[in-house]
């Protein structure tokens, strides 16, 4: 399995991005533009697999969950009530009610406050979920599932199947369901259960495997208007090449009809183990997102995607890509280039999140872009494209990107992390009024308004 990590962005009156960078030294005082750092954590060793949610019902009450170097069992915790001005933190899974809890934290709320969190156990190949309706303070296991029904099966057959394995799970709520999706050892899994109120979560479903999936994993899933599910998958588990993006799509969410057949969207040139400068060790995929806009205003049902892609193979020159379609998949625009950079430097693990209160969406991802080997702040060696900070951007549509925001006051060399992960697998982000807030690596927090 790739334990990963995941950075967020939310927006209130004021932007707080939470980055927490592989080893985050700043080389001199960030500048006036660059929102100001905060270190969320405090603590000596490395957190990664970061995940961060803004509650819609409160968007001053933000969460963030990360894995953690040690003690082996846990995951890290922080609770903010107050924009993210202020944190209680704590371990959890640490082998308590939750277990022991290994790493890959996804998290979500609901319009009702329900905050879902989704993460892998230390030894067990099932797949836990938990439940929180105080804000973070406290979670309860409400689904540890073991195996896969498989659709089509003759009546009152027993098979359930059972997980390979199970890596990256990724968990979203809205329109009244809760959906998870993760890499089962070959194919990908689709979960969902009915949402009715504040803890009020039925029975998650143990009957999708997705068509055309095998070999298909490090994915995303998003629910669209009248609870139709999306979730896109990268083709081929290995090598540093020919990776190809699919998605497919449930059209009644926890109807009857399941996922269909599964729609091509691009060649990434990425397969799932791509090793680029800044991370030599670790390696990184294409690391498709997904945003579906609900929100009822000029492109309520627009989805989003986006990918990394490496312009030519092998050449470590990846950029960060944004797609849309209009007919729930089945067709995508021409992709946009979201990195306005000049340099053939590596950009890799976006993100993507949309505003339901605007239907705008943010991207971000890590950028070596400063990194020429000349020595400043984007060089921490002498060695050129091994040095990464945050960057982020903004679009009202889908066709056009602002100026890229540096959003990391520090500049980041994965290699001082120690940490055998590098950055990580994957980033993770939460859009919320206007302002986008984001979490990285191991030590900073930073705050920008959407222009």
């Amino acid at each position: 399995m790739r334990p990963g990590r995941v950075i967020a962005a939310f927006c209130s009156t004021l932007c707080i991005a939470f980055l927490l960078a592989a080893s985050g030294q700043a080389q001199r005082p960030a500048p006036s533009s660059i929102p100001t750092n905060v270190d969320i954590s405090q603590r000596h060793t490395n957190e990664s697999e970061t995940s961060i949610a803004v509650n819609p019902t409160n968007p001053q009450n933000i969460v963030m969950v990360s894995n953690v170097d040690f003690p082996a069992a846990g995951l890290f915790e922080g609770v903010s009530f107050d924009g993210g001005k202020t944190w209680t933190t704590k371990l959890i899974g640490d082998n308590d009610n939750l277990g022991d809890a290994c790493c890959d934290p996804s998290l979500s709320f609901d319009r009702y406050g329900n905050l879902f969190l989704a993460y892998l156990f230390n030894v067990e190949n099932t797949l836990p979920i938990a439940l929180s309706t105080d804000g973070g303070l406290s979670f309860n296991v409400i689904a540890n599932i073991s195996g896969i029904a498989k659709r089509n099966e003759p009546s009152g057959s027993n098979d359930k199947g059972l997980f390979r394995f199970v890596d990256q799970p990724t968990i979203t709520a809205g329109e009244g369901e809760v959906w998870v999706v993760v890499n089962v050892g070959g194919p990908m899994g689709a979960f969902g259960a009915k949402v009715d109120g504040p803890g009020q979560v039925g029975p998650f479903s143990t009957t999708e495997v997705v068509p055309g999936t095998n070999n298909c994993t490090y994915g995303d899933v998003s629910i669209g208007p009248g609870g139709k599910v999306m979730q896109v998958c990268t083709l081929t588990e290995s090598g540093q090449g020919g990776g190809k993006l699919f998605v497919s799509v449930d059209p009644d969410g926890l109807g009857p009809a399941g996922f269909g057949k599964r729609v091509f969207v691009d060649d990434t040139h990425i397969g799932g183990f791509d090793f680029i400068p800044p991370q030599p060790d670790r390696s990184v995929d294409a690391e498709p997102g997904l945003a579906w806009d609900r929100t009822g205003g000029p492109h309520n049902g627009r989805v989003y995607i986006v990918y990394t892609l490496e312009q030519n193979n092998e050449k470590n020159n990846t950029d960060i890509l944004v797609r849309y379609s209009d007919d729930n998949g089945a067709t995508w625009s021409a992709p946009v280039r979201v990195n306005d950079d000049a340099t053939q430097n590596s950009q890799f693990l976006p993100k993507i999140s949309l505003d339901p209160t605007t239907g705008r969406i943010a991207v971000v991802w890590y950028d070596a872009r400063n990194d020429l080997g000349t020595g400043g702040s984007g060089d921490t060696d002498g060695v050129p494209d091994d040095d990464a900070q945050y960057w982020g951007a903004f679009s009202s549509d889908g066709r056009s990107f602002s100026r890229n925001v540096q959003i990391s006051a520090g500049t980041s060399n994965s290699q001082d992390a120690h940490n055998g992960i590098d950055y990580g697998d994957y980033t993770g982000l939460s859009f919320f009024g206007g302002v986008a807030a984001l979490h990285q690596l191991d030590v900073l927090t930073a705050s920008v308004s959407a222009p």
